[in-house]
């Protein structure tokens, strides 16, 4: 079962790969482009740090790796889980996702492996190259328990934010048009490149409540960004652990009882 849909993942990739070459100029252009917006993403952090030393702890190198999870999982969310399922909404709005239940394979595996956009590993690449200017200007590395719990907080993130755009495009099922809720989750993902603890002055520490247990954003870049600094609580990597299997179990539960609410063109 597992070599199967290890295959079928293969296949999609490499079709994926095929159409992106297609278009040779396109595929550099938009890899270009994409270096633009990371740099682009840069500027605030330059700022703040402008006359400061440090914000909350965090110096401008360690900040940085902060940064550098951000673009890393920022290629990974519209390079790998955006596209796919963004297309899911237009299946459910036009009743087309009939071809999709009735193949021999599970929906949710389709509908999330359907379309991979290659030039956003240009993002992934930029992400490990901030990993390496962070630490130069620390002036030194990470230690090797640090290097693995980040690359185990790397599978929670992307478990994490595959999970919340699983919910997200199963209110698709209910309503006609998602994509406010689409943009308005892309819009809170950009609170991401900070470290969470820079939001604790808000409302009373009340944002890093919420961007740690209810939309964990924390999870996603500050976590993995203090376990390469080897200050992250061997708790807290538990929790994000604990976290992330919750929140798939609880993505695919609502994903299951969404499709029983599904109209086809047929019907």
């Amino acid at each position: 079962m597992v070599r199967r849909y290890l295959r079928l993942l293969g296949v999609q990739l490499k079709a994926s790969g095929l159409q992106a070459l297609q278009y040779r100029a396109d595929f550099l252009t938009e890899g270009f482009t994409s270096l633009c917006w990371v740099f682009t993403a840069l500027a605030p952090l330059f700022v703040v740090y402008g006359r400061r030393p440090a914000v909350e702890g965090w110096t401008f190198g360690e900040s940085l790796l902060v940064v550098g999870w951000f673009t890393l999982l920022q290629g990974v969310l519209e390079g790998a889980i955006n596209p796919s399922l963004t297309g899911v909404v237009e299946h459910i709005r036009k009743g087309t996702l009939d071809f999709v239940l009735l193949k021999p394979a599970d929906a949710q595996f389709l509908v999330s492996t359907q379309r991979f956009l290659p030039w956003r590993a240009f993002n992934v690449l930029t992400g490990l190259g901030l990993f390496v200017y962070a630490f130069m200007l620390l002036g030194r590395g990470p230690s090797p328990l640090g290097v693995l719990a980040s690359v185990l907080l790397l599978g929670t993130s992307t478990l994490l934010l595959y999970s919340l755009w699983i919910l997200t495009v199963s209110a698709a099922f209910f309503v006609v048009r998602v994509d406010n809720l689409t943009f308005l989750f892309s819009s809170i993902f950009d609170f991401a490149r900070w470290p969470s603890s820079v939001f604790k002055g808000v409302a009373r520490g009340a944002l890093t409540l919420v961007f740690t247990y209810v939309i964990p954003l924390a999870l996603m870049t500050t976590f993995p960004a203090e376990a390469m600094l080897g200050r992250l609580p061997t708790v807290s990597l538990a929790g994000a652990v604990v976290g992330s299997a919750l929140f798939a179990w609880v993505a695919r539960r609502v994903w299951i009882r969404s499709i029983g609410h599904y109209t086809s063109a047929s019907s």
